[in-house]
């Protein structure tokens, strides 16, 4: 079978570059280690799509017209996937801690100026440092499993933050939704900068480094450019990163054209929008835990990314069959987005954690950044896709679905041939 299908779960490489005594374990990453981790990873993707219910409200306060209040949306998703790039690898050179600490920050800074906006630019200026800044935790906190865990500890591990970075751009506008009652555009700007603040006060108490110095990289930016130069130049990374970067871009044409096309092409109220949003989040969280729990401990983190892949291949033919040939109505549609959720619970966390499996320690840093700016910069471009022409599609939003999973699918299979690596082993030559 093509693709990296690792031996058994739970395997472990006995060429870990990981010097003794550096902290690696296959032993269940801590409920405290995942949360306070947790809370960084979702800080990117918080700082993305909670404050979206407000953008009408923006665009009246500021006198603007509404398409210029994408522009906010779109600095933040380009800002959160630089952030990555600068993060990522700043963090394999100066250790974890301090980037995560630098960033958050930052992030509380450009929340303030935010809150303060009196103009557009001003507000999207923020909106990309905003972005940059809450990045830092997304790409460190994939970096740190990679520290700290190994074979299905790592899985598990990563199962749980991919958990959390899935559910936050899905949730998020809900929860921006439920401020906006209690609050105008600028408090949910105030609510993204007390979590920033909070954050920031967790990481200096809890938050340990776990690069030791004589892991981390050296050589600059000339030796960061040679490393990711390097990754992407190996086929089987690359083929993970574009199977990432394509399987998000499925979630947020999902997240992005959903609303309008089941309220406007199916007439559903906005109460039985959010039930139906709900059921579809609990498809990709049930999944997830299912996949850090059980599956992994019974098969290879490559052959369950594959079947992920043939289930968001079948939920995208599928929606485009029910939209664009029988149109059966929401009776086809429900089913289909809420296996293309599923799947995605599976194939996220099992190529990232395929992808970190095939670098060392000082290069996890740089493999991470890469894995999550192909997947931010797939997003805000595929975000607007789903509302070409101006009219809601369902079957444009099928379309677009399916486009995704089949690049995701091809990514896989067309790269990912290399000699099969365990689940969480580091081969001596990689990297």
């Amino acid at each position: 079978m093509p693709g990296p299908t690792a031996g058994p779960a739970g395997e472990t490489s006995t060429a870990s570059t990981s010097p003794a005594g550096s902290g690696r374990t296959g032993s269940a990453p801590g409920r405290a280690t995942v949360a306070v981790l947790g809370g960084l990873v979702a800080l990117g993707p918080l700082t993305t799509d909670l404050y979206l219910p407000g953008l009408p409200a923006i665009a009246e306060d500021l006198a603007v017209e509404p398409a210029a209040v994408q522009l906010t949306l779109t600095a933040s998703m380009f800002g959160v996937a630089a952030g990555q790039l600068i993060f990522g690898p700043l963090s394999d050179r100066f250790g974890r801690r301090p980037p995560v600490l630098a960033g958050l920050a930052v992030y509380t800074v450009a929340g303030v100026v935010c809150v303060i906006a009196p103009t557009l630019p001003v507000l999207v200026a923020a909106r990309f440092v905003q972005g940059a800044a809450g990045a830092a935790g997304l790409v460190i906190g994939r970096a740190i499993a990679r520290d700290r865990f190994q074979g299905v500890a790592m899985l598990r591990f990563l199962a749980s933050i991919s958990l959390i970075s899935g559910l936050a751009p899905i949730l998020a506008p809900l929860f921006g939704a439920q401020l906006l009652r209690v609050t105008s555009w600028r408090g949910t700007f105030g609510a993204l900068t007390a979590l920033g603040l909070l954050l920031t006060l967790i990481a200096l108490a809890a938050l340990r480094e776990t690069l030791p110095h004589a892991d981390r990289h050296r050589g600059g930016l000339t030796g960061t450019l040679r490393t990711m130069g390097r990754l992407l130049g190996d086929p089987p990374f690359l083929g993970l990163v574009l199977t990432s970067t394509f399987a998000f871009g499925s979630l947020f044409g999902y997240i992005s054209g959903s609303s309008v096309v089941l309220q406007h092409v199916y007439h559903v109220s906005p109460q039985t929008y959010s039930l139906l949003f709900g059921l579809n989040s609990l498809a990709i969280v049930g999944v997830t835990q299912l996949n850090g729990r059980v599956l992994a401990r019974r098969f290879t983190a490559g052959a369950l990314m594959l079947t992920g892949l043939c289930a968001a291949v079948t939920a995208g033919v599928a929606l485009v069959l029910v939209t664009a040939v029988w149109d059966v109505g929401l009776a086809g549609v429900c089913p289909a987005l809420f296996v293309l959720m599923g799947s995605l619970g599976v194939i996220l966390p099992n190529t990232a954690a395929q992808a970190l499996s095939l670098v060392p320690p000082q290069s996890a840093g740089s493999a991470s950044a890469l894995l999550g700016t192909g997947n931010f910069l797939c997003g805000a471009l595929v975000a607007p896709l789903s509302s070409l022409g101006g009219r809601p599609s369902a079957v444009l939003l099928a379309t677009v679905v399916l486009v995704c999973a089949l690049l995701a699918a091809g990514s896989c299979l067309v790269l990912c041939r290399r000699e099969p690596v365990p689940a969480g082993a580091t081969p001596a030559s990689a990297g």
